[in-house]
């Protein structure tokens, strides 16, 4: 006897084969967000460092020694570091849209308005201030982007993304030598006056269209079809459920986010500790215009720029982090030791700086792959925000100690050989503490 047995599945249960394929809606994703990101954050990096080339006239203008400059130049974190975690829990609550364009006009404005400095204090009140604006912009940008990619597709996002760093160091230096050489005395203002004003103005500009082009989600974008949001929920989806949904009071003293801020300070000390200081070390080799100064900082971002995108690529191929980190870490130690020991040699001082920003600058896309992987929720919005805030205070330290070793020793060496051993440290923490199953794309 045979039977014939027929079972009838609900519609629900059933997976249809996709009529889109998953790289074709990453890329539409990506070619709509990353650019428009990417150009914030070119306004966010260049009204932070600017003042690095407006020292370069400034600084004899209203009196500020080396550790003034330190100082002010660092006091922008303290103000971050107060308002990061809950700038990224309200942008949480009211959307991507609407808080992001508040953090970027109240900065530009800010921005602007340091213009008016005429002492060290209002120096560092300005500063402060500017920290305050800002905090909340970048780790809420990496928890925007956890809304739509998958940790295994996030080196090269968080790559693309950031390579604005590089690529205001590229167009930001000659802009601001160009502004400082050409518009002193414009309006009876001085060049660096011109300086913060006008690089002031794009973030105020672009944060007021902010709320008309970009969306909070998945669900609010309507130039997904309903099949590319259900591709990209369901790809979220099967990550969250490996991921670690912690109490907000258990953020702040849990072991691997602490971990994480340490390794992160380390990175963040690389960065500032000699990006701030960029304009002064090539002026130092010899080369006194500002315009040349801002063309020839442009040569190390443009080389980080590359090394961002190939580093971010290699480290999702691989689906390793740790060793990519570590090797990156190394070429930052080693370009500032060669830029110190050369100093004097505009040529190898240019190579060194070079290896240095390219090392500095390609721990970045690979680090932030590493909580994001193990973070889900509010436990994401916050720990994404206090790893930024703790690690970015190596903004604060990072200018203070060259300033202040500089003005101490009357060598500027010495408080850049600080900042090389510091990005060493980071890349010993990654190798001897990060469990590898954290450094990895499938932490299932």
């Amino acid at each position: 006897m045979r039977f014939n047995l027929q079972i009838v599945l609900p519609m629900s249960t059933i997976s249809p084969a996709r009529s889109v394929s998953e790289d074709t809606v990453y890329a539409k994703v990506a070619w709509r967000i990353i650019p428009l990101m990417f150009l914030c954050y070119i306004a966010a990096y260049l009204d932070r460092v600017n003042v690095g080339f407006a020292k370069l006239q400034m600084q004899s203008d209203i009196g500020l020694t080396e550790t003034v400059y330190g100082l002010g130049a660092g006091i922008f974190f303290v103000g971050y570091f107060f308002f990061e975690v809950p700038s990224n829990i309200l942008m949480e609550k009211f959307g991507a849209r609407v808080w992001i364009a508040r953090i970027m006009i109240t900065w530009g404005i800010i921005s602007s308005a340091t213009l008016f400095v005429n002492s060290p204090l209002t120096f560092y009140a300005l500063r402060f201030l500017l920290g305050l604006a800002e905090a909340g912009f970048f780790p809420g940008i990496i928890l925007y982007l956890t809304y739509w990619f998958p940790s295994r597709r996030r080196g090269r996002m968080v790559a693309f993304f950031m390579t604005a760093i590089a690529l205001t160091g590229v167009v930001g230096g000659p802009l601001s030598g160009w502004i400082l050489h050409q518009f002193n005395g414009v309006a009876n203002l001085k060049g660096w006056q011109m300086l913060f004003l006008l690089e002031g103005i794009p973030s105020i500009l672009i944060g007021l269209c902010i709320p008309f082009i970009l969306d909070d989600g998945i669900r609010s974008a309507r130039w997904l079809t309903a099949e590319e949001k259900e591709l990209l929920e369901q790809n979220l989806e099967k990550e969250d459920f490996h991921k670690t949904h912690l109490p907000l009071g258990q953020i702040f003293v849990d072991p691997r986010l602490l971990l994480f801020c340490l390794v992160y300070f380390c990175c963040a000390f690389g960065l500032y500790g000699t990006g701030f200081w960029i304009p002064q070390l090539i002026k130092n080799t010899g080369i006194n215009d500002p315009l040349y100064v801002g063309l020839l900082s442009a040569i190390p971002y443009g080389f980080g720029a590359i090394a961002m995108v190939l580093f971010g690529r290699s480290s999702d191929h691989c689906g390793e982090r740790r060793w990519h980190f570590a090797t990156a870490a190394f070429l930052g130690a080693v370009g500032i030791i060669i830029s110190n020991l050369f100093r004097g040699n505009t040529l190898v001082a240019m190579i060194g700086l070079t290896i240095a920003t390219v090392g500095i600058l390609a721990t970045f896309p690979i680090f932030w792959p590493m909580p994001t992987a193990i973070l889900a929720g509010t436990a994401a919005a916050a720990g994404i925000a206090w790893i930024n805030s703790v690690g970015n205070l190596a903004g604060f330290f990072g200018p203070s100690i060259v300033g202040l070793v500089t003005d101490l020793t009357k060598r500027g060496d010495y408080g850049l050989y600080v900042v090389s051993a510091i990005l060493l440290l980071g890349a010993v923490l990654i190798l001897a503490f990060v469990p590898k199953q954290y450094a990895l794309d499938d932490v299932a």
